[in-house]
Formats: C-alpha cells, sequence, structure tokens
C-alpha cells in the first residue's frame, strides 16, 4: 500500500511537470509547468495559422540562476531566465517565419504580462503544414500539449479542500486567511499532505509556511501569491522575535 501511494505521488508529480519560479528571488511564488502550460497554450491556440503541438517551460542552460529568499517547494527551480520550447503546424498560405515571429512575441508577451514569468527565449520548432489560416489547437487540450513525460504522466486532479476534509486549529485558521485573499479560487494539494504546511526551526527559532493554491481565471497569479504571503506572514507572526516566511505554490490559473 505504501510503495503504491508512494508510485502516485510521483506518476502526479511528473504530471505537473517543473515547478517554475514567479518573478523574482524576493517573491518566494512557483507555478506547475502544467498550470503555466495551459495559460500559454491559450494565447498560442490563438495565433492565426498556427496549432500547438507540444510545449515545455524549463531553466536556460547555462544561465546563472538566484538564491530564493525563502524555503523553496521541494525540486522547485531557483529564480531565473526561463526558456519556452514549442512545437506547431503552420499554415501553407501563410509564411511561416511570419507565424513563428508572431507565436513567440505571443508567448513571451502572455508569459510576462499574465503569469509573470521571467521567459527570455523562445525555441520553437515546425512539424507540419495543414490547410486554412484559421488559429486553435484541433482536436487537442491543454494536457496534449505538454510534451513527454509530462504530458503522458497520469495527472493528480488539484482537489480542493472540501467540507468533508476540514483543517483545524492555527492551519485552518491561516487556510481561512489564504481563502480570504482576493483572486484565489480554492486551495489544492497536489503534491499530497495539506494544502499549508508550517514547519519551525529551533536554532535560529523560525517558522515557514508554504502554501498550494488555484488562483481565479483573469487574475494575475504572482500578484495574488504576493498578496497571500503578506496575508500569511501577519496573520502566523503572533511573537514578533520568531522571523516567518512563506512559499506560494500556484496549481492552476482556470476554472
Amino acid at each position: 500500500m505504501k510503495t503504491e501511494a508512494l508510485m502516485q505521488s510521483v506518476r502526479g508529480r511528473l504530471g505537473l511537470g517543473r515547478l517554475l519560479p514567479l518573478g523574482g528571488p524576493d517573491d518566494g511564488t512557483w507555478i506547475t509547468e502544467q498550470a503555466a502550460v495551459r495559460a500559454l497554450w491559450r494565447k498560442a491556440a490563438g495565433v492565426p495559422g498556427v496549432r500547438p503541438e507540444s510545449m515545455r517551460i524549463g531553466p536556460v542552460p547555462h544561465e546563472p540562476v538566484l538564491e530564493s529568499a525563502v524555503r523553496p517547494p521541494a525540486g522547485a527551480l531557483p529564480p531565473g531566465p526561463l526558456r519556452i520550447e514549442a512545437a506547431f503546424t503552420g499554415s501553407v498560405t501563410l509564411p511561416v517565419p511570419q507565424a513563428a515571429e508572431q507565436l513567440r512575441t505571443t508567448l513571451l508577451k502572455a508569459a510576462d504580462e499574465e503569469l509573470g514569468l521571467s521567459a527570455v527565449t523562445v525555441d520553437l520548432r515546425v512539424t507540419d503544414l495543414h490547410e486554412g489560416t484559421e488559429a486553435g489547437g484541433g482536436s487537442q487540450t491543454a494536457e496534449d500539449v505538454m510534451a513527454p513525460p509530462a504530458r503522458k504522466a497520469t495527472t493528480r486532479s488539484s482537489a480542493p479542500v472540501t467540507e468533508t476534509e476540514p483543517l483545524k486549529g492555527p492551519i485552518g485558521e491561516l487556510a481561512d486567511v489564504v481563502s480570504a485573499v482576493p483572486g484565489v479560487a480554492r486551495l489544492t494539494a497536489p503534491l499530497g499532505g495539506h494544502p499549508v504546511r508550517v514547519t519551525h526551526q529551533d536554532d535560529p527559532p523560525a517558522r515557514h509556511i508554504q502554501v498550494q493554491l488555484a488562483v481565479v481565471p483573469g487574475c494575475h497569479p504572482l500578484e495574488v501569491a504576493r498578496a497571500v504571503r503578506n496575508a500569511v506572514t501577519v496573520a502566523a507572526t503572533s511573537d514578533v522575535r520568531v522571523p516567518t516566511t512563506a512559499a506560494i505554490l500556484i496549481t492552476e490559473t482556470t476554472a
């Protein structure tokens, strides 16, 4: 039973893809690659003549990274420049270089303005040509465009915390604080465990909070995360002598 639970956890984590940094080293925020790809895929599918086939987001090789000001989630990428890799089919009636340049511009703008990802480059690959100039992703879903291994992994849903799974005590109070922040759709726990975790350090005394959540569609993920970090650190600081930090993981940006 323990082995099966572990395997489910591993498969679920693979389905989420990488944990990508949002903002800078002081923001203490990450987003799952799956959530970021979903958001960017919607933009890519709107480019005339472009049909996305696959997409991944990861670090730029050989580029320096920064140390986060807060403890990151396990396995999260450090703050630094990111690269978007995408494959698409182009239209036979539109110049491929023109479509590629529009797609590149669209992805970089959406990554920056709508998510807060520090994407600095987009590598594109044309896999085929199709008839027509209409935009769209064909019959594919957002999960389809995540290339293996993330696409083929069985994903665990970012299940909301329900009334049958109450969070009690101080953790429950912090969960209520998070849920009350504008832009928070719900608490989630795709990494397993509780969506709000608090760990303590004795020497020197310190407190760290990790929150997993979904963002309301149309709200800027990084701005919502900053508001959540401020709210939970204020709510958790009962003793000013014990510094409190918080890390936010955004697992969904759509309903």
